[in-house]
């Protein structure tokens, strides 16, 4: 009996919303202590190449333990980096080449959510070398497919299905990105709308689980406090927001063109690299140790010099130079095979686009315009919108990094029209590129497309409907006898209480629990109309757990679909809805 008990709660814990849910705990307990890791990785890194926990606070500084070198120690960082991580991503995982958050979208769209439990090692040291040798890239792609991997190395561990699998992937990135800005909010949304494209209860209740438990054990470790400390800004008058418009218009050109620039420079280092993968990132070392030495402002992620920036401590040449040389250095240091992230890039970017609008609006009204800081804020979210349009992760995360929300209207409308802008010049996101450039288009070529036919023109026969009164035994027989996998509930007035699913009935015999009813037994389920595309049905279907669900029209149930019908519907020729008449 015992092994009996834990067999059923192995099941609940493999099978069940509330198996989910506490396994969305653990994972993310385990994303968080993996971000403080990786956190912890790039400072030791960039405290071993650079001689400072980050370099930028105090760019053009001579290394401690090489003061005879000067700055130019900046040449030689990423080249010895390179001959560390590149033979380490070679033979390691391939897949942890690049800034990762495309890996993981296409892991979970098209693989099930499978990432290979080595990825998570290999992407964290190979990142960690790279930011610390001076690539100037962001920690958040890391991190992301870091707590993917171990996610998806927990659900196949526990053998979970595919959907399972997806949703617990979806909340290893929610929770690496929580802990790593400090912002559980829009990890949430970063997840949802960028990595699940998914906001069903289910998903939205996992990834808020981990998102949460990620933010709070890593405000226990490392303090609570916004990522980005800022002065307040507010909005001086009605007609800046004509200046915020304008500077979300230009700041969708300036986030598709980073997504340009970055594949247009790994294009050329593809076609001029001519010798093994493993050392292409040190040879490329020597051209971004160039870049580095003109521009150290550039070393690693850069969030200092993107303080200063806010704070209005450069002059507008200088923030123009330094945002065309991060696109050319972030391309640079993906393009010669680095590891890091683009979010990181993006900020910085939007930071000194912003800044630099805000200093031509202070010049030209300065009694009715804002500090330059609020527009470095507000471009920060625009460019991000514009590069990966995904609009209520931009806005919500601004917020949040800063803690300002003086500035979250004008935001807004920089956002909205920075991503409906870039939807105009573009198809594809700085995410979505990189696959589309492969062959893959994960809306069209790994998602089912049903063909035109409805439900009720797929639906079987409605089961007979069990009593919501019956007891176990009556329960058992008629499953015995129907060879069905799940079985309608009613009460009284022929109204649905539910769905009893099979396996339910078998763990209640398991427990002797013989004083069950049906009722107890059902669960609440998606009732289908009449009508309905079959794509929809099934998406409810899949949600559902794969029961059969039950038909209405008119209020009245009238049949009853299963996957099997719709996989009939699918795959049967010929079709006749897909025959079109002649002429």
């Amino acid at each position: 009996m015992p092994r009996e008990r834990h067999l059923v709660l192995w099941d609940r814990l493999r099978g069940g919303s509330a198996g989910l849910l506490f396994l969305a705990v653990g994972i993310g307990a385990g994303a968080s202590l993996g971000a403080v890791g990786f956190r912890w990785l790039v400072s030791a890194a960039t405290e071993l190449f650079s001689g400072a926990s980050d370099y930028t606070a105090h760019p053009g500084a001579a290394h401690p333990l090489l003061p005879w070198a000067g700055r130019w120690f900046v040449v030689a960082a990423p080249v010895v980096a390179g001959l560390l991580y590149g033979p380490l991503i070679h033979l390691g995982a391939r897949e942890a080449r690049g800034h990762g958050v495309p890996e993981v979208m296409y892991a979970v769209t098209a693989r099930g959510g499978r990432i290979r439990p080595r990825v998570a090692i290999v992407k964290s040291v190979a990142s960690a070398l790279c930011i610390g040798g001076g690539g100037s890239v962001g920690r958040e792609g890391p991190i992301v497919q870091v707590g993917s991997a171990l996610a998806s190395a927990a659900g196949q561990a526990l053998r979970l299905p595919d959907s399972r699998l997806r949703l617990l992937v979806g909340a290893g990135a929610a929770g690496a990105v929580s802990a790593t800005f400090n912002a559980p909010i829009a990890a949430v949304f970063f997840s949802l709308e960028l990595i699940l494209a998914d906001f069903a209860v289910e998903s939205f209740a996992a990834v808020v689980l981990a998102s949460v438990t990620s933010s709070a054990i890593s405000r226990a470790l490392l303090g609570d406090h916004p990522f980005l400390a800022l002065p307040a800004f507010h909005v001086v008058s009605p007609v800046e927001y004509l200046w915020y418009a304008g500077l979300g218009l230009v700041a969708a050109i300036v986030g598709v063109g980073f997504s340009r620039v970055l594949y247009l420079v790994e294009d050329v280092c593809d076609r001029c690299w001519r010798g093994p993968e493993w050392l292409r990132p040190a040879a490329g070392g020597l051209l971004l140790g160039g870049v580095l030495l003109l521009l150290p402002e550039l070393y690693g992620v850069g969030y200092p010099v993107l303080d200063r920036a806010v704070a209005g401590g450069y002059p507008l040449l200088l923030l123009l130079l330094l945002l065309v040389g991060k696109m050319l250095a972030a391309s640079l240091t993906i393009g010669i095979g680095g590891s890091g992230g683009v979010f990181g890039p993006t900020l910085f970017i939007g930071a000194m686009l912003g800044a630099a609008a805000g200093d031509v609006a202070h010049a030209v009204m300065p009694g009715l315009t804002a500090p330059p800081g609020a527009y470095a804020l507000v471009g920060m979210g625009a460019v991000f919108a514009g590069a990966a349009r995904t609009p209520i992760t931009a806005v919500v995360m601004i917020f949040e990094l800063t803690g300002e929300y003086s500035v979250v209207l004008p935001l807004m409308v920089a956002v909205a029209l920075a991503a409906g802008a870039s939807r105009l010049v573009s198809t594809d996101t700085i995410y979505t590129r990189k696959l589309h450039r492969r062959g893959i288009d994960l809306g069209r070529d790994h998602r089912p497309t049903l063909p035109v036919p409805t439900v009720d023109a797929v639906a079987g026969p409605l089961p007979t409907a069990l009593p919501a009164d019956a007891g176990l035994a009556e329960v058992a027989e008629r499953f015995a006898a129907g060879g069905h996998d799940a079985l309608p509930v009613v009460d009284d007035r022929g109204r649905l209480r539910g769905v009893v699913p099979a396996v339910e009935v078998e763990r209640a015999l398991r427990d002797d629990a013989g004083g069950v009813t049906a009722a107890d037994l059902a669960s609440t389920v998606p009732v289908l109309r009449a009508g309905q595309p079959l794509d929809e049905a099934l998406d409810a279907v899949v949600r559902a757990g794969g029961l059969g669900l039950p038909v209405e029209r008119d209020d009245c149930l009238v049949g009853w679909v299963t996957h099997r019908d719709i996989l009939a519907a699918v795959t049967t020729r010929p079709q006749p809805w897909a025959t079109a008449p002649g002429p």
